[in-house]
């Protein structure tokens, strides 16, 4: 008896070490996954690295290829903030993407939120239609809507290119804000309802703030796809004053005709980069919340 009565503590301690011991283990990752994240971050940042080093670099330097700049200059970054035509095409930029993605995010939302929660036939028929708009080739539309703009007045403007690139960012919009609507359970509204609340009231105040990483997740989506965006806007515009800034870096001059400015073009992306890299950050908490929304239920 008193022997096994000393075995037992050793047993339970024994038991105890290995129940917890999985514990323990259970938060670490293997070391291959830590391989391949640091070879995907570096396949990823690697390009924009080069990019940097060689918005740095200037005259001779630009052709050696080196890995670090010998001499680093920010004469590149100079000569793009003072040039009044970048500047006007990042205003542009800003105007574009923001109207684009506020429009796309209110009409989205109404029609998400009806396809999610209203019985109708056929509603993935819909939804399928809806986000076929998306594969569309933009170069399809580009020639008719440059005929078309010509006559009604709305070649080189802004309300031209906020048009066309909501055509193609309101469809990606609702396809993605339908998944989040689909997930908030129906209850909470009937519990609005009961509470006397209207459809809009119970949509504008139990709904949308549920939906809050969705929307966000959607806007980033709509934001960088907008601000990206080059075919449709090098076809509609011919000036300065309504050119975005990808079409305005494309129409970057060297000092003479065969003479390519890569100095100032590297510096000038690197520039239109920061902002999509601050709103991410910004908002990576919400666009972590939507993209692992729905993913587990129960």
């Amino acid at each position: 008896m008193s022997t096994l009565t000393a075995l037992r503590p050793s047993a339970q301690r024994t038991g105890t070490s290995r129940a917890t011991q999985p514990r323990r283990e259970k938060g670490r990752l293997h070391p291959i996954v830590w391989v391949f994240a640091v070879l995907v971050m570096g396949f990823s940042l690697v390009p924009f690295y080069w990019l940097v080093s060689t918005s740095l670099k200037k005259g001779p330097s630009l052709g050696q290829g080196e890995l670090f700049p010998s001499q680093p200059t920010l004469d590149n970054y100079l000569s793009v903030f003072g040039n009044g035509d970048f500047l006007l095409a990042l205003r542009n930029s800003v105007i574009i993407a923001v109207v684009t993605t506020l429009v796309a995010l209110v009409f989205a939302s109404f029609a998400a939120y009806a396809l999610a929660r209203l019985k109708m036939r056929r509603k993935a028929l819909v939804l399928t239609l809806v986000l076929s708009v998306t594969t569309f080739p933009a170069i399809a539309i580009a020639a008719p809507m440059f005929a078309i703009w010509r006559e009604i007045g709305l070649y080189d403007t802004l309300l031209g290119l906020i048009i066309p690139k909501l055509t193609f960012a309101l469809p990606l919009a609702i396809y993605t804000l339908t998944s989040f609507f689909r997930d908030i359970p129906r209850e909470l509204e009937e519990s609005a309802y009961v509470d006397g609340a209207t459809p809009f009231q119970a949509f504008r105040r139990v709904i949308l703030p549920l939906a809050i990483p969705g929307l966000a997740t959607t806007a980033i989506l709509v934001f960088i796809s907008v601000w990206n965006e080059f075919l449709l806007a090098v076809t509609l515009t011919s000036s300065p004053a309504a050119r975005p800034v990808p079409v305005a870096i494309a129409f970057f001059n060297g000092m003479s005709e065969f003479d390519v400015p890569l100095g100032r073009i590297s510096a000038a992306s690197v520039i239109v980069t920061i902002p999509l890299v601050v709103l991410v950050l910004i908002c990576q908490k919400r666009i972590v919340a939507g993209m692992t929304a729905g993913a587990v239920k129960g």
